[in-house]
């Protein structure tokens, strides 16, 4: 089969499309046909060292697909052949992915490959973002970070079902139309304003109650000062680098609280996690929550798909076809 290997460490050129064993399948896991293969910022950090996971060289980037299922190991109970689904596993860069089972997402005839593929990461992070480390409620001031990216766009809609009030920021004047066009009530060009200022002024000097932060060291602190007392500042990602150490006394000012976010069902517990997926589905059906698929490469052009995503030029789902 196809597959994108990379044998040493470094830029979006260590990444090569190459022919490789299909992979066998494996006790409590499923073998995927994929269809769709999403793209994140971790895979980058992924190819060179960076991310949680080590690559052990050589090795395949990848943390999510949608496609068909071709086999299911024997002691596998409650999937079956030619189901199409999303899910999370590793070496999705690839024509097939074995995973484990409990990762596999049933995707609903209204969901589209392309959309399915946005949910393990993009769609997921999002409402627990909201749901889970946080209890977003009606009349919640959330900022967004990067609001026109995969997470952003989602979890602007996510807000807005919930009842909140949007502040999006955005690096430019096209990407802050579709953070509008996606509900965000306002939208801060963080290139040419303060944020932190903007966000203050926006709401008469109280603030913001939540801040979701995937840039890191270049919004961190400015996030700080502009939450309200008692707000939250969840950090899911480092785009911009990892922040500077924080000096926790700095959050006893205004009662604030940091935390950090990983998606992962063994955080988030099977009944949240499965309260998460039913609740989006729903949004997705009842037109609350539009995903935006905002550019699809082949898959043997995954190396130009990582350079377009460190560009920050990006808006949306990228998606690469096997």
């Amino acid at each position: 089969m196809k597959a994108i290997v990379f044998d040493k460490l470094g830029g979006p050129e260590v990444l090569k499309l190459a022919d490789v064993a299909k992979p066998e399948l494996r006790p409590g896991c499923v073998l995927i046909r994929n269809h769709a293969i999403g793209i994140n910022f971790a895979d980058s950090l992924f190819r060179r060292g960076q991310y949680a996971i080590a690559p052990k060289l050589p090795d395949t980037p990848g943390l999510e697909s949608a496609g068909v299922i071709e086999a299911v190991a024997p002691d596998v109970s409650g999937l079956t052949t030619g189901t199409r689904v999303a899910a999370v596993g590793l070496k999705a860069y690839s024509e097939y992915m074995v995973t484990r089972a409990s990762t596999v997402i049933p995707i609903p005839d209204h969901v589209s490959f392309d959309e399915g593929v946005a949910f393990p990461v993009q769609v997921l992070t999002a409402w627990h973002l909201l749901h889970s480390a946080h209890r977003t409620a009606p009349g919640d001031v959330v900022v967004v970070h990067s609001a026109a990216g995969g997470v952003g766009i989602v979890a602007i809609q996510i807000a807005k079902a919930a009842g909140a009030r949007v502040i999006g920021t955005v690096s430019n004047e096209s990407k802050a139309a579709l953070a509008k066009q996606y509900g965000a009530d306002e939208v801060i060009n963080y290139a040419t304003h303060d944020f932190a200022a903007e966000v203050m002024k926006l709401t008469n000097n109280r603030g913001a109650t939540l801040i979701l932060d995937a840039v890191g060291k270049p919004t961190f602190e400015k996030g700080l000062a502009c939450l309200a007392p008692m707000g939250h500042l969840i950090v899911y990602g480092r785009a911009g680098g990892p922040p500077d150490p924080l000096n926790v006394f700095k959050l006893f000012e205004k009662s604030s609280k940091v935390s950090g976010f990983r998606l992962d069902q063994s955080h988030t517990g099977p009944e949240q996690w499965k309260r998460g997926l039913a609740d989006s589905f729903e949004l997705v059906k009842s037109g609350k929550l539009k995903l935006l698929i905002g550019r699809k490469f082949p898959l043997a052009d995954a190396a130009e798909a990582h350079r377009f995503i460190e560009s920050r030029d990006s808006v949306g789902k990228l998606i690469l076809v096997p």
